[in-house]
């Protein structure tokens, strides 16, 4: 059993003690420096540096377990200091979502153990050097990957570290989030070898630090000059954004529907009175399936509203078909609660136009794991029925069609009609997502969103702040309406117009252009990605290569 106890308790000498404890700490600080680069806090050049520590453990650890570990104890550390929100830790919370968001924290990590060991397979393929220089790669081929899995929450994705740093970030245009999550790497990459080589032979590599100097002044100067040089479409549309500022969890209580379409009608009406031309409504504005058949009132009072004013609105909503002939049902239809029907149901967008008997709607696609729709539900039946949130959201079904809504309305713009991005929430952390509805038509980009679960913390921030890189990338107005904060205008350039304060019931009223011009990024959001995806898969193949020959070697000796 001595193998066991060398496994778990290995005997180390005092250097190897030392050393391990100095590779913990390297760990930790990287962590730490990644975690402070994020918003709110405003110190996105911390991310520049931040990864320089943990590649000098990468960099003299050679094993496959040794390299994970402290890839995963950074990730710990950086995850704690970002998303110690998840848990909304307020005192109406669902303990479901604090003991998720708990786990979150230490599950999310496990998936930086994807370029670590990448990075591993590249270490014995092609020597440590190349390895240092093909890790930024394996990072991005990681942050894309996890989105296509049904476990995806890539909030952390590098590049949402840099929002404040307006200027370096308006080349998003061109290479995306993931293009400025590469240049990060890239810099922390260089940076260890021009520390590293100063370290053992007092020699300064002047080909790297020019590198890494053109890594920050290309984009500069790209910046300034997009600044300078972009005008804003003449075609500009007054939209009213309404914040109600409802308890999160007390507004899903029966009883209060009336009084809660009140609340919005009468901050709608005062933004109309200010001049909106268009109404947007937070995410699930009313807690029912509003076109269900049950609230033919509320109904009316929305139609009635946006005819009598001339005015669209539109509105985050519940919304649920039901079958009563199971043979019609689509495949991941649930029973009623009786069995008589199945149904399917929506976290949705409804669009009500004026003097349009029809109601346009847009399902969310991008739903939030745990939160929205427990992962794999669909193969494994079991888990729906353990995993539910006590408000009663946990079971969304996942929207099929990324179609535009089109609003109505004689604008001031001299247009009719308005192609519009609508965004629920969680959607628009999503780069490539987001683009296909603007390459489809969208001249902006409506959020509408509901992030007061998460009390006045990071979250609400980091979120609205992501919707930066949306706007700079597609050259979009992104317009968001969230329920207790952050609504904001934010211009092509990735200005914050004007915004609300966290839990204020208030509505603002501003101009957004209509943009039809579509950026590199928005015609190719995918270049990026799958070079690092090939790159990556290249160096599995090699690795695997690698082992056969290292194999045969040893047989033919």
């Amino acid at each position: 059993m001595s193998w066991l106890k060398n496994l778990f308790f290995p005997v180390l000498t005092p250097d190897e003690r030392k050393k391990r404890k100095r590779f913990f700490w390297y760990s930790v600080l990287s962590g730490i420096l990644l975690g402070i680069s994020f918003p709110p806090i405003p110190l996105p050049l911390l991310a520049f540096v931040a990864f320089i520590p943990l590649i000098f453990v990468l960099n003299e650890k050679d094993g496959f377990g040794e390299l994970n570990r402290y890839t995963y104890l950074f990730g710990v550390v950086f995850n704690i200091i970002t998303l110690y929100w998840v848990g909304s830790w307020t005192a109406d919370a669902d303990p479901f979502l604090m003991i998720g968001g708990s786990i979150l924290v230490f599950f999310n990590p496990i998936f930086y153990m994807i370029p670590s060991s990448l990075f591993y397979f590249s270490k014995k393929a092609f020597g440590n050097k190349a390895a240092l220089l093909l890790f930024p790669l394996f990072w991005i081929a990681y942050e894309y990957a996890y989105t296509l899995t049904d476990l995806r929450f890539p909030w952390l994705t590098l590049g949402n570290s840099q929002p404040y740093f307006n200027t370096f970030i308006q080349i998003a245009d061109i290479i995306g989030v993931y293009g400025i999550s590469l240049l990060i790497l890239y810099s922390n990459v260089l940076l260890f070898f021009i520390i590293k080589e100063y370290k053992e032979n007092k020699k300064i590599k002047y080909n790297y630090a020019i590198i890494v100097l053109l890594i920050f002044i290309i984009p500069l100067i790209y910046g300034a000059i997009r600044k300078l040089n972009f005008n804003e479409s003449d075609k500009k549309v007054t939209i009213g954004s309404i914040q109600p500022d409802f308890n999160p969890h007390k507004k899903w209580d029966a009883g209060n529907l009336q009084e809660q379409q009140e609340v919005y009608l009468e901050l709608s009406q005062k933004a109309v009175a200010d001049g909106a031309e268009l109404i947007l409504l937070p995410e699930t504005a009313l807690p029912v399936y509003l076109l269900g058949g049950s609230h033919p009132v509320e109904v009316t009072n929305f139609k009635r509203f946006a005819d009598t004013n001339r005015t669209p609105i539109i509105t985050g909503m519940p919304d649920a078909t039901f079958y009563f002939d199971s043979t019609k049902a689509p495949w991941d239809a649930k029973p009623t609660p009786s069995k008589k029907a199945y149904y399917t149901s929506f976290n949705s967008i409804l669009l009500f136009n004026p003097d349009e008997f029809e109601i346009q709607k847009y399902a969310k696609i991008m739903l939030v794991p745990f939160g929205e729709h427990v992962p794999y539900v669909e193969y494994i039946p079991l888990l729906g029925d353990l995993i539910k949130w006590n408000v009663g959201i946990s079971s969304w079904n996942r929207g099929r069609e990324k179609n535009n809504l089109v609003a109505r309305n004689n604008f001031n713009a001299g247009v009719d009609s308005i192609e519009v991005c609508g965004s629920v929430c969680i959607e628009s952390i999503y780069p490539d997502f987001t683009a296909e509805f603007v390459k489809n038509g969208a001249e902006i980009i409506l959020v509408v969103t509901n992030d007061s679960w998460y009390g006045n913390t990071s979250g609400p921030y980091q979120h609205k702040e992501i919707s930066v890189f949306r706007a700079v990338e597609n050259r979009r107005y992104v317009v968001r309406s969230a329920n207790g904060g952050i609504s904001c205008f934010i211009d092509p350039l990735g200005q914050t117009k004007s915004s609300t304060k966290m839990f204020e019931r208030n509505y603002l009223v501003d101009e957004a252009s209509l943009e039809t011009n579509l950026t590199f990024y928005t015609k190719y959001p995918l270049i990026i990605p799958f070079i690092c995806s090939f790159t990556s898969l290249i160096t599995i193949l090699s690795f695997i290569f690698f082992q056969i020959n290292r194999k045969i070697k040893k047989r033919n000796e």
